[in-house]
């Protein structure tokens, strides 16, 4: 097997721990990441690229002699990146545009879902054109119910309501576009269902799939599950309620029929599919698809595989990932993400960040929101670094990754306690 050029797409605590990963294969001729960030830097060859424009991408990958590319958010496969580098003979490992829709469009995930018999919540969508009657529909649901705006929102267009009165007001500011402007111009409306959630993700080539180690990440800002959803603020690889034989059951009920889906739709599809998942007594709802790693999953479940990244892209971009051997280690893998004060709302960027040595080997630092700024490393987004520790179980992990943020030092530092806690309380059980 020939080595590679590869161009990885994304800024983010996702895509430093994708090149980290690259960085060390043996397939690995060079590494390119657009736009990336300060830690990519050490590894790769970051380059200034605009990524919503594909032919800009195009240009670069032809110049630069690329063979393939790894998307690591979401916009540029619904802007149509890999239709356009596909039709140039360079692989991608993520969707084209007609693929991407699974996450583009809540609205038609949910009809997707329908169709092919795929475990959900209850759900009616509603367009801005229908505003009364979403309403009246309101006023017939049992609460708390879950908002969701159809389009990209940056993991924020979740909201869940308990009252008719909050609910109202939601939806009226979705749906004007005042909260989550285009995202938002339809809503769907779903059930909420009580239970505890997981993230599955699979690898794809259009004709094999490589199930990767699940994850469970931390949406809400505050400790217990509180406040506003976020991007996310932490993440556990691998999740002990996950039992063989319900992993079994999302395997049969919602990834194999997802596939077989696909191609009754006649999409080609090839890249990540993340699996949202609410487990409800033991049964599996589908709560959504992305179609990229999520983020700060990806830190977790990147930092336990330990077979060779680069190869798994190349075997999925000659359909052979049925022959590729994934190896995992067995340690417990948690994510704790440091953002600034105020996140998801307003917050201040260009806050110093003072980084002392780490007291272990097994502890990865992944930048997302960070920049240089006279030589000096400054927080430059509502996320800013993620830490992520590897511990022989759960309990060692999260010990580890609390003492290695105490090394992590800049003003308005804001992280959550309680990351992983509430597993360690179900597994003494």
């Amino acid at each position: 097997m020939k080595k590679k050029n590869f161009l990885l797409i994304g800024s983010g605590g996702r895509e430093h721990a994708i090149a980290y990963s690259l960085s060390k294969s043996k397939f690995c001729q060079s590494l390119y990441v657009a736009n990336g960030n300060p830690g990519t830097s050490e590894l790769a060859k970051n380059v200034s690229i605009d990524t919503s424009k594909p032919f800009d991408v195009l240009d670069f990958c032809l110049e630069n002699l690329i063979d393939l590319v790894v998307v690591g958010p979401e916009a540029p496969l619904m802007e149509g990146l890999a239709d356009v580098l596909k039709e140039n003979q360079i692989f991608v490992i993520g969707p084209c545009k007609n693929g991407a829709l699974l996450e583009g469009s809540k609205a038609y995930a949910k009809t997707f879902m329908q169709k092919y018999e795929i475990p959900t919540a209850e759900y009616r969508q509603f367009h801005q054109s229908q505003l009364e009657e979403a309403i009246n529909y309101l006023q017939t649901v049992k609460y708390p119910i879950v908002l969701k705006a159809s389009g990209l929102a940056a993991g924020k267009g979740v909201v869940t309501c308990e009252s008719y009165p909050f609910a109202k007001s939601i939806l009226e500011q979705m749906l004007n576009g005042s909260l989550l402007g285009d995202a938002g111009t339809t809503v769907v409306v779903e059930h909420f269902l009580n239970g505890w959630e997981v993230s599955m993700f699979i690898l794809t080539d259009g004709k094999n799939y490589l199930l990767l180690p699940e994850a469970k990440d931390y949406k809400r800002i505050g400790e217990g599950n509180s406040g506003p959803n976020t991007g996310g603020m932490g993440s556990v690889s691998p999740v002990s309620l996950l039992k063989p034989e319900l992993k079994n059951k999302i395997i049969q009920k919602i990834i194999e029929p997802t596939l077989l889906g696909l191609k009754k739709e006649n999409i080609e599809y090839e890249g990540f599919i993340f699996f949202g998942l609410m487990i409800v007594q033991d049964e599996p709802y589908l709560l959504e698809y992305n179609v990229r790693m999520g983020d700060p999953e990806t830190q977790s479940v990147f930092s336990r595989i330990t077979s060779d990244v680069g190869e798994m892209f190349i075997y999925a971009a000659e359909k052979k990932l049925n022959e590729y051997q994934l190896t995992v280690c067995p340690q417990t893998a948690v994510t704790l993400v440091c953002v600034s004060e105020g996140y998801p709302a307003s917050y201040e960027k260009e806050k110093a960040i003072h980084i002392s040595k780490i007291p272990y080997k097994d502890v990865f630092l992944y930048h997302a929101g960070t920049k240089f700024k006279e030589n000096q490393l400054v927080t430059n987004g509502g996320r800013v670094i993620n830490i992520t520790a590897l511990g022989d179980g759960l309990a060692e992990a999260i010990q580890k990754v609390y003492k290695a943020n105490e090394s992590i030092i800049y003003s308005n530092k804001y992280f959550r306690k309680d990351i992983g806690q509430d597993l360690l309380v179900l597994e003494s059980l």
